[in-house]
């Protein structure tokens, strides 16, 4: 009999928590890739039984409509169709919603409360706090080939005049002025170093991304480059420079719009290129894809079908007369061949060949693709320092250090210094696999040995 009656008192808990009202604003913080987004769902009663919309804070979306919102026994389901977002978590008798966000097909933990929740705080000890022990000033410069206005932040050592000068250049996506990304500051630890060495920093949005105008999404490197040459112009109006010793730092893809500037404009003092390329753009994106894929665990079967593919990708990007039509046919052949079961769920064939035809087809791929930057690099004659980490696995160090230095020197530039630093990947930080999913687990943010590297060499090469 108390069995009974333990089971029984067990079915009113359960009854009495299913029951309880899931009205109201229920907060999470999806993580992904030491990334976290705050998400927010709100949940009211309809006539039907439930409705809500999503919010995502710190993305600036509010009110994201959702198709259905069902409550039964505990388990909450939201679905938002045209996002391939689903969500489903069941509630506990801490009044906890303990369930799973799902996005495309791809999994990820996401549990809700009532209560305002906020985003766990990413230790980085090396990012500087206020007051600085330098100036730094916020500014804007414009762009009038194409008349754009950058947003950015120059930072000057207090004493002292004629400073020599670095502005930094991003790598490829939409870079704001600190170049954050996977809760990294990259630009703001390294501006910060340099500064405090006595050499002013220039750093800035890229177009249309943080306070800058204009758009990112149809920008090409040739693009950006023009974007890198206002910010030198700019430079070297400021009476705390030195106009002789302005120099530019570009990081990966920064490695091939500096060269583009240095040529351009003689004035450019030096050139620092952090894991920048020497190589074709297609040779390197397939070299990368190999690079990730090995390090991933695929198979050496798999890693030449994949190859076979880009190819035939890079190809037609090369010298298709109708682009997108032919990798409409390649995309769709590829997706009928990948089995079941490697399929994400939910994936289907129009939306896998549409994401990839508009990727291979934009603006920046295209450029990036037939991109050669070796003729560049043979015409640049100011001094040169090439660094990469021997675990970059987006930019192979031997291969583009090599590519770099060959070029340089076939155009007769004897001033060209190229280091290899071990155990660093693609952003400069000590690693342990060189992956891009460890790059939010680390730490550090930018090597002291790399960062003190910069530093000397400038030292050196400019009196």
């Amino acid at each position: 009999m108390k069995s009974f009656l333990f089971l029984l008192a067990s079915l009113i808990i359960s009854i009495s928590t299913f029951a309880q009202d899931i009205e109201g604003q229920w907060n999470g913080v999806l993580k992904v890739q030491g990334i976290q987004l705050r998400l927010v769902f709100n949940i009211e009663k309809s006539d039907s039984g439930y409705k809500s919309t999503m919010d995502s804070p710190d993305q600036a979306a509010f009110g994201i409509p959702v198709n259905s919102t069902t409550f039964q026994d505990g388990t909450l389901k939201i679905t938002i169709s045209n996002a391939r977002i689903e969500y489903e978590g069941t509630l506990d008798e801490d009044q906890i919603i303990i369930g799973v966000f799902t996005q495309a097909g791809q999994p990820f933990p996401l549990n809700l409360t009532k209560g305002e929740i906020s985003r766990e705080e990413s230790k980085r000890p090396q990012e500087p706090t206020k007051p600085y022990p330098y100036i730094s000033e916020d500014l804007t410069f414009e762009n009038s080939i194409d008349g754009i206005t950058l947003a950015g932040t120059v930072t000057l050592p207090k004493t002292g005049s004629n400073f020599p000068a670095v502005i930094l250049i991003s790598g490829s996506g939409p870079q704001n002025r600190d170049e954050e990304l996977m809760g990294h500051k990259p630009f703001l630890v390294l501006s910060d170093y340099l500064t405090r060495n006595g050499i002013a920093v220039l750093r800035y949005d890229d177009r249309g991304t943080g306070k800058s105008t204009g758009e990112h999404g149809q920008a090409t490197s040739a693009d950006f480059a023009n974007d890198a040459e206002a910010a030198f112009a700019y430079l070297k109006t400021r009476e705390e420079i030195d106009p002789t010793k302005i120099g530019l730092a570009g990081h990966s893809e920064g490695g091939i719009i500096a060269p583009k500037v240095a040529v351009a404009n003689k004035e450019v003092a030096f050139l620092i290129l952090m894991a920048g390329t020497g190589i074709p753009g297609d040779e390197l994106l397939l070299l990368q894809q190999r690079m990730l894929g090995k390090a991933s665990g695929m198979t050496e079967n798999q890693l030449l079908e994949n190859d076979i593919i880009s190819k035939k990708a890079f190809d037609l990007v090369k010298n298709s007369a109708s682009l997108e039509r032919d990798l409409f046919d390649l995309m769709s052949e590829t997706f009928r061949n990948i089995p079941k079961n490697q399929i994400p769920n939910g994936m289907t064939e129009a939306d896998f060949v549409n994401a990839q035809v508009n990727q291979m087809t934009s603006p920046w791929m295209q450029y990036f693709i037939q991109y050669d930057p070796a003729p560049t690099l043979e015409k640049v004659t100011c001094p040169v320092l090439a660094i990469n980490g021997s675990k970059d696995l987006q930019v192979a160090p031997k291969e583009n250090l090599e590519a770099i230095k060959s070029a340089l020197e076939r155009g007769g530039n004897n001033q060209v210094t190229t280091v290899e630093i071990p155990e660093l990947n693609h952003l400069f930080q000590e690693s342990t696999t060189g992956m891009p999913s460890e790059y939010a687990s680390i730490e550090q943010t930018f090597s002291p040995i790399a960062m003190e590297e910069i530093v000397q060499w400038i030292n050196e090469h400019i009196k």
